[in-house]
């Protein structure tokens, strides 16, 4: 007697007076078998033995009759011998699926776990933003909607008997306590923070009461996620850091790729892997110092010592506020941003719940998209009271503190002046204070007396030094390279193109994202240096050349990851923002574009000379000359009667300003250019947005 691999038809249940009542379509399914193989010549595989009973299966010339079976609706799997069926058990899934699909027969009354979805909740393409424990995933949809997901059939790590073994003075911490949790989170984060990934809703686990040993539970939608065509939790399941649920036969709540799952189970138990190892288990001895003062203060010089120490985001509990892990010193942190006063979150106070101030949960969720679960570099400053260590934190060489403040999400706090990035972060405040945005929105410029502060300084310092000058922008602002550090750029794109040739990167599968810093497909078909200034979706990416001061909007086809080693790490930007001292440009747009024509023209892409002659708000005032007659090109704009002298009352300058204003009086009496008609700036100069 020979019975079927991996499928069970309906019985014949004997009573107790001897007669047999067969189940619905038992008949049908006897028939069906008997008209088809009795007294035929068929070819037998015979498989395993259970219980002394054969497994095998039978193959007749015009196919094999498992499959058909499950195909007619005639049977359905079963797990206990699918495991030694030989001829694919993903034929017979798929043909389970079929009858199933077809509601034929013995499941006429089949309702699929996924029925009440709609297509586009089946199957979704999402953006991993948090790995929970190490079987769930926290993920944003395309429509910018966060949606927790659980992966089908998998159990993640779990500690046996936990409540007695438990240390009662000591807090349990899952994630480091239990044996292999940390090492499959670690799993999963690494492969999927931040990365796009493909899921399929398996089944929604409908939500649970609390019972006498277990805990409630809520809804869970439980799908298969895949990233490059791997199934995670098959990886998962293989590497021994999840184990496969088993269920009732009945159950049809279960991954789509449940088979594999158990296969991989069972190479993972043969090969001793994570969890079915018979090793020691690993130990994570993590210290958890957030709040505790006086072992936060023996930290703290190690910590300022080490400069920038690599990090995890752990958590996030407001947008300046955040847990971090540091792998190399193995504790846990609290840690504050430097620099910045961000919007509070609402908070439990002994007299009541303090309620948030505006924009902290959008301060809260643009760090949370930014930082959450990655790797990023900290350089702790000091410590507050309460044991909490204050600092700055970088992450893909963006300072989170400046790319708050950036946002208009929060304010340059006082304590900034002593530190290195005091002038980035002014900067971009003033120019949020100036557009309005978010915590800006209701901000009123109070009127103050221009007070002029006059240099001590009774010469003006000429320390003129050669510059590339690569792109000229309609502001008359200019981006220049310094020449003494050209060939460390030459070498480094030649070595950068050569990787590029050796690996090309993989077209489309760049997700962008503001303040990035990438590689970018110029119109030449070479790739450079560039950073993500916005993204307004997967056809328009505005970047930024940063070695070249060029803007260009391209698709994400014509995007890559920056390597590592060609990084601003290794070699800083090359193109430095600058504008011309002493001069106005006019407001009047044709005057305007025949400045900017005339200095393309006379400069770009030419080697000269340049001087800083003092700071503005948002990069250096500088007077530049010709590399080969030494003659000073803002001067030649103003004899030119192109643009206006811009008077700077330092005493050092003086010199300098005079031979402008002399060289634009004489451009007056010619009537050159914008002095056509005279000087129109003598009525109502403020109609016209001039000032004297």
């Amino acid at each position: 007697t020979v019975m079927l691999s991996g499928v069970k038809c309906p019985t014949f249940k004997r009573e107790a007076d001897g007669t047999e009542t067969p189940e619905p379509f038992a008949a049908e399914a006897k028939f069906f078998t008997e008209s088809r193989l009795l007294q035929r010549d068929v070819q037998i595989i015979l498989e395993s033995c259970h219980n002394q009973v054969i497994l095998g299966t039978i193959l007749h010339p015009n196919g094999n009759i498992t499959e058909l079976l499950l195909k007619e609706g005639f049977a359905r799997c079963v797990d206990w011998s699918m495991a030694v069926y030989t001829q694919g058990a993903e034929k017979l899934r798929a043909a389970e699926r079929s009858a199933k699909e077809r509601k034929v027969r013995i499941w006429k009354d089949y309702v699929a776990p996924t029925a009440n979805l709609d297509q586009k909740d089946r199957q979704f393409v999402a953006k991993v933003m948090q790995v929970v424990n190490a079987d769930a995933l926290v993920v944003k949809l395309n429509s910018g909607e966060y949606k927790t997901i659980h992966l089908s059939s998998i159990r993640a790590p779990r500690n046996e008997g936990e409540e007695k073994n438990k240390d009662k003075d000591k807090r349990f911490r899952p994630l480091y306590d239990i044996p292999y949790m940390f090492e499959a989170r670690e799993f999963l984060r690494k492969k999927l923070i931040g990365k796009k990934v493909s899921a399929t809703v398996d089944y929604i686990r409908a939500a649970t009461g609390p019972g006498e040993s277990t805990p409630a539970f809520a809804e869970r939608t439980c799908a298969t996620v895949t990233i490059g065509g791997i199934n995670i939790a098959e990886a998962l399941v293989s590497k021994g850091l999840a184990t496969v649920i088993r269920y009732r036969q009945d159950d049809d709540q279960r991954s789509s790729h449940y088979d594999e799952l158990l296969a991989a189970e069972a190479r993972a138990i043969k090969n001793g892997k994570g969890l079915h190892s018979k090793k020691e288990v690993p130990i994570h001895r993590v210290a958890d110092i957030s709040g505790e003062t006086q072992k936060a203060k023996q930290f703290l010089p190690f910590l300022q010592r080490a400069g920038r120490s690599e990090a995890v985001v752990e958590y996030v509990f407001s947008g300046s506020r955040l847990k971090l892990y540091m792998p190399k010193e193995t504790c846990l942190i609290t840690f504050l941003l430097a620099g910045i006063e961000c919007p509070r979150s609402s908070r439990n106070l002994p007299g009541g719940v303090q309620v948030a101030e505006p924009f902290s949960d959008e301060a809260m969720l643009f760090t949370k998209e930014l930082v959450l679960q990655r790797e990023v570099e900290v350089e702790v400053e000091s410590m507050d009271k309460a044991g909490n260590f204050i600092g700055w934190l970088h992450i893909e060489g963006v300072n989170l503190s400046v790319a708050l403040v950036e946002n208009a999400l929060s304010k340059v706090h006082f304590t900034a002046e002593r530190s290195p990035y005091y002038k980035a972060l002014v900067s971009v405040e003033e120019a949020c204070r100036q557009r309005k945005e978010k915590i800006w929105a209701n901000y009123e410029e109070k009127p103050v007396e221009e007070v002029v502060h006059v240099s001590e300084e009774k010469e003006r310092v000429t320390n003129y030094r050669p510059v590339y000058v690569t792109e000229i922008a309609d502001t008359l602002h200019f981006y220049a390279q310094d020449v003494e550090t050209g060939a460390q750029l030459e070498s480094l794109m030649e070595a950068m193109r050569a990787e590029i040739a050796t690996h090309p990167p993989v077209e489309g599968s760049y997700s962008a994202r503001r303040g990035d810093y990438c590689l970018a497909k110029f119109a030449d078909g070479e790739w450079y240096r560039a950073r993500v200034e916005k993204v307004e979706s997967q056809a328009k990416v505005h970047v930024f050349y940063i070695d070249y001061g060029n803007r260009e909007v391209v698709s994400t086809s014509r995007l890559a990851v920056m390597p590592p080693a060609f990084s601003t790490r290794t070699l800083p930007a090359q193109a430095t923002e600058y504008t011309f001292a002493f001069i106005q440009v006019p407001q009047d747009e044709d005057a305007r574009a025949d400045v900017v024509d005339c200095v393309v023209r006379d400069i770009q892409n030419s080697q000269c000379l340049l001087n800083v002659e003092y700071a503005g708000a948002t990069c250096p005032h500088v007077t530049i000359q010709f590399g080969d007659t030494k003659d000073d090109v803002g001067l030649g704009l103003v004899k030119e009667g192109l643009v206006m002298v811009d008077v700077r009352k330092e005493k050092h300058l003086q010199k300098i300003v005079t031979e402008y204003l002399n060289s634009q009086e004489s451009a007056k009496s010619a009537r050159l250019n914008i002095w056509r008609y005279g000087d129109f700036r003598a009525d109502d100069a403020d109609e016209f947005g001039y000032r004297r």
